[in-house]
């Protein structure tokens, strides 16, 4: 049986779901969330090794373990204040929902319903502490309140990404796939496309929700140290874009994970870009800055050089791009880590001096771009169908932007032994590899590595992704 201090503790985590399900429903009315914005909170303030232990435990499931977690964390509050004397309540439930709505502030592009959302969250927390639910069926009650609001924001957001998505549909194509690119490989089965859909593609960002963006109203501004500011928009961007196949890679990407993916892009060269814009001789960063602030800054003069090749992108394989990738624009510098190229939801480029520091730098990452390094990934091991006895191995490699120029694979410590290539879609972009290895009965132990046209062999020292980015070979176990 429960006592009545359980039972005032259930009541308590009741009056928590029922008040966030308050302030989430009425942040909604206008596309805010206040668990994101408490989440995004979190994500700046919390140390690095703690964010980079998180990222490893959740993998692909960040965003929804953060939201769970700040939920989680109001409602462990509610109860935790439950306990606290009557008089207390009150005042330490007020500010809680006053530092919320501080946040909101500073962090939601929604604020003013996210600090609507904090106050009533803080208010309904505050009443429903002060007259606790009664037994079992009080909390239910509370629950079900809760329940409710959830149901209501969920619907509400909905609604919004529903209106958003068409409109982004009723632009049009962005480039065009014409015919399917084939490499020679078509024909192995569970191989990773030459192509990943956009659905499938790692998303990877500091926020819990995309940006909502009108592409009616939205401009990008080039502007700083520049003779000729620009503000250009998405039909003006587009008559100059061009595409061009590279593989995108997140810092967080460990040998065989799937935090990479290649796109067929449409994009400006950013060394375009600068020459209308015409830099003044001081400027010397590019600084690439998201509608809500976040900013990653790239020497000026090696992509007005096009010895960086970057790109402000616009469509993905044919389409325009998602907003969970960045829609209505994007950076990208085939080859660099996504942390120091991929600002999304791109709303200005600021050419200025060094004095500006972007946010990971602030946060303890490396200021200097990061390369990525070669890296092979084994898809498939199979029975050979070319040969009985045989097992077939293969998978992708990447060394942007320089090209694969080969990939090897040893068995069991052994020698390594080249595996045979894919036509190549671009240096920049991903090449998918297949041999044919005989194995004796038993467990064996494969291991894959890239090499890059630069002469770069990929290490096989494991090195985990702060600060400098992951390496280590992709190691998997068959059974012959």
């Amino acid at each position: 049986m429960l006592t009545n201090e359980d039972r005032s503790r259930v009541g308590a985590a009741a009056v928590g779901v029922a008040a966030l399900g308050v302030g989430e429903a009425i942040a909604a009315t206008r596309g805010g969330s206040l668990i994101d914005t408490v989440g995004r909170a979190l994500i700046d303030a919390v140390p690095v090794p703690v964010v980079e232990a998180a990222v490893a435990m959740s993998g692909r499931h960040d965003k929804v373990a953060t939201r769970l977690g700040v939920a989680a964390g109001v409602v462990a509050g509610a109860v935790g204040l439950g306990g606290l004397p009557e008089r207390l309540r009150t005042p330490v439930a007020v500010a809680s929902g006053a530092g919320a709505a501080v946040l909101a502030t500073r962090l939601s592009a929604r604020s003013t319903s996210t600090v609507a959302g904090a106050v009533a969250a803080s208010g309904v927390l505050a009443a429903g502490l002060r007259r606790r639910p009664h037994g079992l069926l009080g909390a239910l009650g509370w629950l079900a309140t809760g329940a409710g609001m959830f149901a209501a924001a969920h619907t509400l957001q909905h609604d919004l990404d529903r209106k958003q998505n068409n409109d982004i549909r009723r632009i049009g194509s962005m480039g065009a796939l014409g015919v399917v690119p084939q490499d020679g490989l078509e024909d192995e089965p569970r191989l990773s496309p030459l192509v990943t859909a956009a659905h499938r593609m790692y998303v990877a960002d500091v926020n819990l929700r995309p940006p909502r963006i009108d592409p009616a109203h939205w401009r990008l501004s080039v502007t700083g140290k520049v003779a000729h500011p620009l503000r250009l928009t998405l039909h003006e961007l587009a008559e100059d874009a061009v595409e061009f196949d590279a593989v995108m890679v997140c810092i967080h990407n460990h040998p065989g994970a799937g935090r990479a993916g290649n796109g067929r892009w449409f994009g400006v060269p950013l060394s375009d870009l600068l020459k209308h814009a015409i830099p003044e001789s001081d400027a010397t960063r590019l600084v690439t800055r998201a509608v809500d602030g976040y900013t990653i800054s790239l020497p000026i003069e090696p992509l007005r050089s096009g010895e960086w090749p970057g790109y402000v992108v616009i469509g993905m394989n044919g389409e325009p791009l998602t907003p969970a990738h960045g829609f209505p624009a994007r950076v990208f510098v085939p080859g660099l880590y996504g942390q120091y190229t991929g600002t999304k939801w791109l709303g200005e480029l600021e050419l200025t001096d060094d004095t500006h520091v972007d946010y990971w730098p602030r946060r303890g990452w490396p200021a200097g771009p990061l390369w990525i390094t070669p890296q092979a990934r084994i898809d498939v091991t199979a029975p050979g169908r070319a040969a009985a006895g045989t097992t077939t191995i293969a998978g992708v490699a990447w060394a942007p932007p320089h090209g694969v120029a080969g990939v090897e694979v040893r068995i069991d410590e052994g020698d390594w032994h080249p595996a045979d290539l894919a036509t190549e879609l671009a240096p920049a972009a991903w090449r998918r590899w297949r041999t044919a290895v005989e194995l004796p009965p038993g467990d064996h132990r494969i291991q894959a590595r890239a090499i890059s046209r630069s002469g770069e062999v990929q290490e096989g020292r494991h090195r985990p992704s702060f600060p400098t980015g992951p390496s280590g070979y992709h190691a998997i176990t068959v059974h012959a």
